[in-house]
């Protein structure tokens, strides 16, 4: 959905690989007691998309920009992609053995794969529709990926790849699920396809919010209903995650009332079939990335969004602020203790303590 797109304001230029440590003063009780964070780099740039391979962090920005963070050697590439005058945005990114992607969002949609050795950019998709607007990309494996866009006629857009990302094909219509009116998806943090093994869950939000289920990597796909608020334009989900194939949690509210965490918050046990509502007026208000903590159990969950970084140890239940930095909005785990996130301005790394 193209309002949640633009962030504006004053910026601060500046770049610097030196450590900046914030301690949460509120205690936990048991799990995550306190947090530090480390300034990775600062530049004018807002960063939705991030992907982590070994020890660089790459990622995909605004201005045509893209590029990784090497965590080992404290160093920062980056570069442009230019294409005729258009000034790209790459809010999706994914990644293979080889190569990492890089999917634009507005009209033309752009998909560009890059190589992970040489840094040779190679458009491989293009899609010119007025009504085009990609939102989210990942890889079942090496050979196979898919992408998620609004519908441009009355399903999602939906590409995939089945040869390691060289070509992609639109699915057809008549093969997917049709979208209510003024049901798409969020550009928020690159978080509305989640997939384990072959199972594939994509969520919509606007007036109306559901989730897409395939169990065959997208050749097949059934339609769930969800309790989340929904109903306005800027409502519903815009963020999941799966700690496993059973264990399901999305999150998101109303972007025009960040605060509101009345009915923003949904957990499946069964892999998606039935959702409910937890979390009800508990911890975070508009929620733009959530994530599961490795290792935790399906217990322990991080929220990034307007209502800072929030850290729940019961499943969602309850919530904890470790930070008031509302500028995050996305954020990806390397560890159990450690964790990437992006945002206005930033790269940081996160240590949970």
């Amino acid at each position: 959905m193209k309002k949640v797109i633009l962030f504006c304001g004053a910026f601060v230029l500046f770049v610097s690989f030196n450590t900046l440590n914030k301690v949460s003063k509120q205690p936990v009780n048991g799990g995550f007691v306190s947090m530090q964070t480390e300034v990775l780099f600062q530049d004018k740039i807002s960063i939705r998309a991030i992907s982590i391979d070994n020890n660089k962090v790459w990622y995909g920005g605004d201005n045509s920009r893209f590029g990784y963070f090497d965590l080992d050697k404290r160093e920062k590439f980056e570069d442009h992609i230019y294409r005729d005058t258009l000034n790209l945005e790459f809010r999706s990114i994914a990644q293979n053995a080889k190569s990492i992607f890089l999917l634009s969002v507005g009209n033309p949609a752009l998909l560009y794969q890059v190589d992970k050795k040489t840094r040779k950019v190679k458009l491989v998709y293009k899609e010119v529709n007025s009504k085009v607007f990609y939102d989210s990309m990942q890889f079942w494996n090496d050979k196979e990926g898919i992408a998620i866009g609004d519908p441009t006629e009355d399903t999602f857009s939906i590409i995939v790849t089945r040869d390691g990302g060289e070509t992609w094909t639109k699915l057809l219509s008549d093969q997917l699920p049709t979208n209510t009116a003024g049901e798409a998806a969020f550009a928020a943090s690159n978080t509305n396809i989640v997939i384990k093994g072959n199972d594939t869950w994509l969520v919509s939000g606007g007036k109306k919010s559901r989730v897409f289920y395939s169990p065959d990597k997208a050749k097949t796909w059934k339609v769930v209903e969800t309790p989340i608020v929904q109903g306005k334009e800027m409502t519903g989900i815009f963020t999941a995650d799966f700690y496993d194939a059973k264990n399901g949690f999305a999150a998101g509210g109303d972007y025009e009332l960040p605060e509101d965490n009345s009915n923003n918050k949904i957990v499946t046990k069964d892999g998606g079939k039935t959702w409910h509502v937890i979390g009800k007026n508990q911890g975070f208000g508009y929620a733009s990335c959530i994530q599961y903590v490795p290792g935790s159990n399906a217990k322990e969950l991080v929220c990034v969004g307007s209502s800072g970084i929030q850290y729940s140890q019961d499943g969602g239940s309850t919530w904890k602020q470790l930070s008031d930095d509302s500028k995050l909005f996305t954020i990806r785990f390397i560890n159990k203790n450690t964790a990437i996130a992006a945002g206005y301005n930033k790269l940081i790394r996160i240590t949970f303590i």
